[in-house]
């Protein structure tokens, strides 16, 4: 058995269900007709996940929509929290989910590095010593001290990449993102990748249905299906028998 000081991210017995909205009956009429009707119904999302992630491991989610691997994620960050169950994560960490989350539209690129970095538990110091290479590598130039409501989404992503990649964060979470912007920048993200990958102090867990993408940058896959743990292994392996079901 693995120390506890090892893992970076432990997921126990995790279940998660959201409730699901209908339209309410409004009439006297339609309430009579509906009294029977209006218990809360869920729709459960994951079923029972139990991962060990390790520190140092690049770890793919991968899984048809709907399959429960974006709320995994979620899971991990605390935006959202188990039904049941608990996530226990050990290190700091920060997350690319989704576009522009954590930036004020009306905020320039610069005062958004300061807000964003901030987030993320760094001091007006930290962010000071560290804004010239952000800047450097979003590639954003002059339009840094422009609204980002004027944006578009790949300048969101490479800003948020940017700020994310250089929070010193052990963990690092992403959600698709990198599908975003231009093909010379998302190679520029996936070197950085595969450069923090290297560290073994690095934990990456990243959410993708470019299946090259994952085996390119990623030591280990974890196909999730219908909210459950279908197969957790070598990406090329757990990639095969994906395919064999989905595709």
């Amino acid at each position: 058995m693995s120390n506890n000081s090892e893992i970076a991210i432990e997921v126990k017995n995790v279940h998660k269900s959201f409730k699901l909205n209908s339209d309410k009956p409004y009439t006297l009429k339609e309430r009579l007709i509906h009294s029977n009707k209006n218990k809360k119904e869920y729709r459960q999302i994951l079923k029972g996940i139990d991962i060990d992630i390790m520190k140092g491991e690049s770890v793919a989610l991968i899984g048809t929509n709907g399959s429960g691997k974006s709320t995994l994620l979620k899971l991990m960050t605390k935006i959202i929290y188990p039904t049941k169950g608990k996530i226990i994560t050990r290190g700091k960490l920060t997350s690319l989910l989704e576009l522009g989350a954590g930036f004020h539209p009306d905020f320039t690129g610069r005062e958004n590095i300061y807000f964003n970095a901030s987030i993320f538990g760094l001091n007006r110091k930290d962010i000071d010593a560290r804004i010239d290479k952000i800047i450097e590598f979003s590639e954003l130039g002059d339009l840094i001290d422009t609204p980002v409501r004027t944006y578009s989404s790949g300048m969101y992503m490479r800003l948020a990449f940017s700020v994310a990649i250089n929070v010193d964060a052990e963990i690092l979470l992403i959600d698709e993102i990198l599908a975003v912007g231009d093909q010379h920048f998302q190679d520029k993200c996936f070197a950085k990748l595969e450069e923090l990958k290297a560290n073994e102090n690095k934990t990456i867990v990243i959410v993708s249905h470019s299946l090259d993408s994952v085996k390119k940058l990623c030591n280990r896959a974890i196909w999730i299906y219908e909210g459950k743990v279908a197969k957790d292994g070598k990406p090329k392996e757990v990639i095969e028998e994906y395919l064999k079901v989905c595709q």
